[in-house]
């Protein structure tokens, strides 16, 4: 039996989104997400909706709501 051999479907690349972590204001770099406590400078904490936590070390802060 013959196979046919076709051309492969390519994969897009994925963008890697460190643009959005950083704000430029004059001459310098301002970071939008505060580091982690624990862990020092250089790990960013994600911020979710209620809470901040560190992909590292796993430190949570929970964001208090106001009434």
């Amino acid at each position: 039996m013959a196979v046919k051999k076709g051309k492969k479907e390519k994969k897009k690349k994925v963008e890697k989104k460190i643009h959005t972590k950083y704000e430029k204001k004059g001459d310098k770099l301002e970071r939008k997400n505060p580091f982690c406590p624990k862990c020092g400078a250089g790990y960013f904490m994600a911020a979710h909706h209620n809470r901040k936590t560190c992909g590292k070390c796993h430190y949570t802060e929970f964001i208090k709501k106001e009434k």
